[in-house]
């Protein structure tokens, strides 16, 4: 399950304010029923940000232990004092399986990205958004990408309920086989993950996240993946 909550970089990147959290989510997508943990750090300086998080996946019913491990960390670097910024990034991992007589494993191809970001939020910092046009580069797949991403926040009911996510698209070539012995290829991958909190206190949140995809991670067209989760924010 990727995630990119880089709605933290619109939250405080004029506020001087420093944010980490964990998350604990429960997939119930199909073929997944596992959980999956989410460390994310955010840190303001005087020539910008940095951002990272890190996912690990444990599917018991597959390995004993983290199945899939996957970071992502991004810098932005302030163009002046308005609202555009040059954005640096990097994302890769991998995973393990079971596979008789030997257990199996993957490597999540490194990318690299590098572009322009645009972020707003308005006055009271309760509504903002982000938009990115990024070159991609995908190791040992794909020279020449891009990708375009958005990110949204919004608090509502004097800050108890929140409402965040983030939407990519990006080039990616992929080839799927099917039953039938055809293979299929695409070029285009979607991802999105809206998520709703509500915040019990300035650490303590419940929610849920829908993972709403196409041709990502391995699995060709349209797929829906909901989660339940909690997330204790450090103040």
């Amino acid at each position: 399950m990727k995630k990119k909550y880089l709605l933290l970089l619109l939250s405080f990147t004029l506020t001087g304010v420093m944010a980490q959290n964990v998350q604990l989510h429960y997939d119930f997508g199909k073929d997944r029923k596992y959980p999956t943990t989410t460390v994310e750090m955010y840190k303001p300086d005087k020539w910008g940000s940095t951002f990272f998080f890190v996912d690990m996946d444990y599917n018991v019913a597959d390995v004993k232990g983290v199945s899939m491990a996957y970071w992502e960390i991004a810098r932005g670097l302030k163009l002046g004092k308005g609202p555009l910024a040059a954005h640096l990034e990097y994302n890769g991992g991998f995973g393990q399986f079971k596979a008789d007589p030997y257990n199996g494993a993957y490597q999540i191809n490194d990318a690299w990205l590098g572009g322009l970001e645009y972020n707003y939020n308005n006055a009271d910092y309760t509504r903002g958004f982000t938009l990115q046009v990024l070159y991609k580069y995908i190791r040992d797949k794909q020279d020449a990408s891009f990708q375009l991403t958005g990110v949204w926040y919004m608090h509502m009911l004097n800050k108890k309920l929140t409402f965040d996510g983030f939407a990519d698209f990006w080039l990616e070539d992929n080839t799927f086989n099917n039953s039938d012995e055809t293979v299929d290829e695409t070029k285009f991958v979607f991802l999105t993950e809206p998520q709703i909190w509500y915040n019990f206190t300035e650490n303590i949140s419940i929610g849920s996240e829908i993972e709403v995809s196409s041709n990502f991670s391995g699995n060709k067209g349209f797929m829906v993946n909901p989660t339940l989760a909690a997330k204790w924010n450090f103040k």
